[in-house]
């Protein structure tokens, strides 16, 4: 396309005796004629077109470039609808696992905080063991087992829905125990007779080895008594005088079918990992 520099009316524009065309017409032909022109063009001449992308007239770029152009819009509409789906099952996801966490919790292993230091050396406070349910179901507890059990003394008191939600969460995740769970060593079985003579623990007149015992041990001589079938003597590894209150005061013998299961291994903090 042409245009005289002295001639004020561009090629198109409507001109004395012509009928005046409707601007959509006039637009198009204009566009038709720039494209033209643009194709005409010779780049071995050194004229480049002012657009970045290259000219090409070829139909099978034309559409390798479109099959680009869409393919690249799939996949990012692909991605967006990944992101909006991901953040429309998260709550999904976290409730499931919050389910799986209790049921876990409440039928085979849980985690428990040690909020005192009645097990000392043994455990300190701050520390998390994990606890065996499926430990007592074909079988009863030994003397030296390190048990978690119901606390006879509790007393269970009113609690709302949210408390009671808070509470499983965080006992299943060993961030907080139960009020009503107590953590002691099996000393006697149903049937034994337990004493305490000169700071050591005599079972059915046996002193007993107990390597777990720190230096601190200032035990009063105690009993003799006899553990009642189907009832468990227990005591704090931490025999120093009133660390623990255990079955030597008003405790007493705990039954067997209050156990929760058997403590088997510290997980926290990462330098105290170990069985027990």
């Amino acid at each position: 396309m042409t245009v005289d520099p002295h001639d004020d009316r561009l090629e198109g524009s409507p001109r004395p005796g012509d009928e005046p065309r409707p601007p959509e017409d006039a637009a198009d032909d204009l566009a038709d004629e720039v494209i033209d022109d643009l194709a005409s063009l010779d780049p071995g001449d050194g004229a480049d077109p002012a657009d970045p992308f290259e000219l090409t007239t070829d139909p099978d770029e034309t559409n390798a470039a479109l099959g680009r152009l869409r393919a690249d819009a799939t996949d990012r509409g692909e991605k967006q609808d990944a992101t909006r789906s991901f953040w429309r099952e998260l709550p999904i996801l976290v409730l499931v696992a919050l389910v799986v966490a209790v049921l876990i919790k409440t039928f085979l292993v849980q985690a428990f905080y040690i909020p005192s230091g009645s097990m000392e050396e043994t455990l300190m406070v701050g520390d998390r063991v994990m606890v065996n349910k499926l430990s007592y179901v074909f079988g009863s507890p030994q003397r030296g087992d390190v048990i978690v059990f119901d606390n006879p003394e509790h007393t269970n008191g009113s609690e709302s829905l949210l408390g009671a939600i808070t509470r499983h969460v965080g006992e299943s995740l060993g961030i907080s125990s139960p009020d009503s769970a107590l953590i002691k060593r099996v000393i006697g079985v149903g049937g034994d007779t337990v004493e305490i003579r000169n700071n050591r623990v005599l079972v059915n007149g046996e002193a007993i080895d107990e390597p777990y015992l720190g230096d601190n041990v200032d035990m009063p001589d105690f009993g003799p008594v006899t553990v009642p079938d189907g009832e468990l003597f227990v005591m704090g590894d931490n025999r120093s005088r009133n660390g623990s209150s255990d079955s030597r005061h008003r405790l007493g013998t705990v039954p067997e079918d209050g156990v929760i299961g058997r403590a088997f291994v510290k997980v926290w903090p990462p330098g105290r990992w170990g069985g027990l």
